[in-house]
């Protein structure tokens, strides 16, 4: 390919292989590639935060609508060598942006950028927006305005050593907003970190689940979805609703299909507790604006005072890491009590605990089988998954059991 931007132009819009980038919480990159693959992407590129795929524009489409797993999708616009600002100015100018979206449209434009040589993504944010409002002067005489709160259309633009690439954001508010939850949660679970446990932990709908600290409920509502194959973006709108190529009867064809695959009710039963009253509360208006309240076994509890509910199954645990909501002390009295409740009640299932907490393996007492590195949010942790048998995979730790 010659240094020159090029264009992926959005006209016609029938079965034109385009190319996307859809990020994803770091460590989840393989789960999500086989999440595309499932969703019938053939093509895909993985790479650290997100996987790159090549497909036609219905895909997109399907892809914002059925993800459980990326944070959005981009639609790459145009990729051009660079080795000054100019160069990115010129790059982005190159690109017919009025044929995408309106100048009456507000705009925000984000820079990211791996090893690049230039030293302000302050200033390259300001040439490319300068570029496209540039752009559409000359070709429509008029310039839109910028919004960095609420803008209609993110352009997103990232650079590495010696190429940038352009985006157009299709997504709009990131996929893990799924559109039903009302009330915030202090430190929460972002809702595409939370399916994304649930694929590494191999649940499936077949198989008992609990949550026995489940805050906001966000586990449970994951796994209803997953399990009632609810599609987690039929509730909101996107980006790509905004843009002039878009096709209204296309999607509503696909949205449609998608309702009509949805199932009456899960296949096994799903559990959710939590010993906050206020956080049980949450957790039932969640269920209830995502029309899922029937699927879930919630109450208030203790974690300690659950009996197990079947011979076999998988629990997910996201308990306070002792970096935002509970004291270290807290924790080491608390992680001893939780292997020996494991070991005592849930011979048969398997455990997964989420935290950014390293002495967990040491203090619960437990070998875990496996320890995944994720990110949740900036914060790195490390999900456990311990196989709960008699005897045996437990340390000795100078203390009866």
């Amino acid at each position: 390919m010659k240094d020159q931007a090029y264009s992926l132009r959005g006209e016609g819009m029938d079965g034109t292989q385009r190319r996307f980038f859809a990020p994803c919480p770091r460590g989840l990159e393989g789960v999500l590639e086989q999440e595309l693959h499932d969703l019938g992407v053939p093509a895909t590129s993985k790479t650290d935060g997100g996987v790159g795929f090549t497909a036609p524009w219905s895909t997109m489409y399907w892809v914002n609508l059925k993800s459980q797993i990326a944070s959005r999708v981009l639609w790459e616009v145009g990729r051009s060598a660079y080795k000054t600002e100019d160069d990115v100015y010129r790059a982005a100018y190159a690109l017919p942006w009025s044929e995408w979206f309106a100048p009456s449209q507000t705009i925000k434009v984000k820079v990211s950028a791996c090893r690049c040589p230039l030293p302000s993504l302050d200033f390259l944010t300001l040439r490319i927006k300068d570029a496209v409002c540039d752009k559409f002067v000359a070709a429509r005489h008029r310039r839109p305005s910028v919004d960095t709160e609420r803008p209609n259309i993110k352009l997103d633009a990232f650079l590495d050593e010696n190429t940038v690439t352009l985006y157009l954001d299709t997504s709009g508010e990131p996929l893990f907003k799924r559109g039903y939850r009302i009330t915030s949660v202090e430190a929460p679970l972002r809702e595409n970190l939370a399916a994304g446990i649930l694929r590494l932990a191999g649940w499936t709908p077949s198989e008992v689940l609990l949550d026995p600290m489940c805050g906001g409920g966000t586990i449970a509502l994951e796994a209803s979805l997953m399990a009632r194959r609810i599609p987690p973006g039929i509730s909101r709108h996107f980006a790509f609703e905004r843009l002039l190529v878009h096709d209204a009867k296309l999607w509503g064809r696909l949205r449609e299909a998608a309702r009509a695959k949805q199932l009456a009710k899960v296949p096994a039963a799903i559990y959710a507790s939590d010993r906050d009253p206020s956080m049980v509360k949450i957790a039932q208006r969640a269920f209830q604006g995502a029309g899922v309240v029937v699927d879930i076994r919630l109450k208030q509890s203790d974690i300690l005072d659950l009996e197990t509910p079947a011979d076999q199954g998988v629990m997910v645990i996201n308990p306070p890491y002792g970096v935002r909501l509970s004291q270290p002390g807290e924790l080491e009295s608390f992680y001893p009590k939780l292997g020996d409740w494991l070991k005592q009640r849930f011979t048969g299932w398997r455990a997964y605990i989420l935290t950014g907490d390293a002495r967990v393996p040491k203090l619960i007492g437990l070998v875990p089988s496996k320890r995944i590195p994720l990110f949740n949010g900036a914060l790195e942790c490390r999900l456990y998954e311990f196989v709960i048998v008699p005897g045996g995979a437990r340390r000795r730790l100078g203390r009866s059991v």
